[in-house]
């Protein structure tokens, strides 16, 4: 789902497996793995996506950097 963000792109949500993938305006693209789906519900709804992610996503689940 691509989002209005000056941080973030896209947003996406595979629930079977908890991951979450963003990609940022600079197109890198980071899985983040064991993200419940409430807190991807959040993350959509915030009023901002880049102060969102830094309190509640960045540094709190594992993640991988995907190839571009």
């Amino acid at each position: 789902m691509d989002i209005d963000s000056a941080a973030i792109q896209q947003i996406d949500y595979d629930a079977e497996r908890a991951k979450l993938l963003v990609r940022f305006v600079s197109g890198e693209r980071y899985v983040y793995v064991g993200v419940p789906g409430e807190v991807h519900r959040s993350f959509v709804e915030a009023d901002s996506k880049g102060r969102f992610f830094q309190a509640e996503i960045r540094d709190r689940y594992p993640y991988n950097r995907l190839d571009s």
